[in-house]
């Protein structure tokens, strides 16, 4: 794994107006995320509107100009960044092209990783450079399946549709509601199901029961919880429950596959 130098890395928030701007060119990668609000930057030689889920990949060379609050409507940005260069950055840059801007869906996954990276830097030492290394490459790699997941015609609808199921993915071991994971994309209950079951030939509830018993088959094969436990833990709620769709997915009981296994 190539290393990777981290310059700054922080989740910034602007209440103020605030412009950065490279007009001989970076030279530094920089990675940044609109989380809320928005901002305006240089987007293949045109300033475009910033929002939430926009992405923004810029390499060195590239001209940087960012601007925030300079519409007197919007006063408030919220992103993650990071200020890097090194041969592993360079070795990822050039595996594929990559767009100055992209639309992804929420990603808490994501996020977290970032918040890592964050947490890392702010430490006196500066942060571990092996362990900084390895978080930034697990951010590039999630980034780039991010990107990859969101339709090349960047539908709204298909849009809502992956933001939905990353949701559900995130959610899936609490008690989850068709409203709640509509309330997500701002849809109505209705609009979310058939989306959903358009989209992806399942419904949203099978979905998540996919995702439970999933998480329950590696539960059985790898820890000592009850049964009682794992229904619980797994978002199944009672073991009747957990009992019967477990045996009309794998025709027998957890506590049969537990034996068997």
């Amino acid at each position: 794994m190539k290393a990777i130098n981290v310059y700054l890395s922080e989740y910034s928030k602007h209440e103020v107006p605030f412009h950065h701007y490279f007009g001989n060119g970076l030279d530094s990668y920089i990675i940044r995320l609109q989380v809320e609000g928005g901002c305006q930057a240089l987007v293949d030689g045109n300033i475009r509107e910033i929002v939430p889920g926009d992405l923004l990949l810029f390499k060195p060379g590239d001209i940087y100009d960012l601007r925030i609050g300079m519409d007197e409507e919007a006063n408030l940005s919220l992103d993650y960044y990071v200020i890097s260069d090194g041969p592993g950055m360079e070795e990822w840059w050039e595996q594929k092209k990559r767009p100055t801007l992209a639309k992804i869906a929420e990603d808490r996954r994501l996020k977290a990783v970032w918040h890592q990276i964050v947490l890392e830097k702010r430490r006196l030492d500066g942060g571990n450079p092996d362990i900084i290394t390895s978080l930034v490459w697990s951010l590039l790699m999630l980034i780039d399946r991010a990107i990859e997941e969101v339709p090349d015609n960047q539908s709204p609808l298909a849009y809502h549709a992956l933001r939905m199921r990353q949701y559900i993915e995130e959610h899936a071991s609490e008690s989850l509601t068709l409203q709640q994971v509509a309330q997500h994309t701002g849809l109505s209950i209705s609009r979310a199901v058939h989306l959903f079951k358009e989209h992806f030939g399942v419904p949203i509830i099978g979905y998540a029961q996919q995702l439970r018993l999933s998480r329950a088959i590696n539960l059985l094969n790898h820890s000592a919880l009850s049964l009682e436990q794992i229904a619980a833990e797994t978002g199944l709620g009672s073991y009747a429950y957990f009992h019967r769709l477990f045996r009309e997915r794998y025709g027998m009981s957890p506590g049969a596959y537990r034996k068997k296994r």
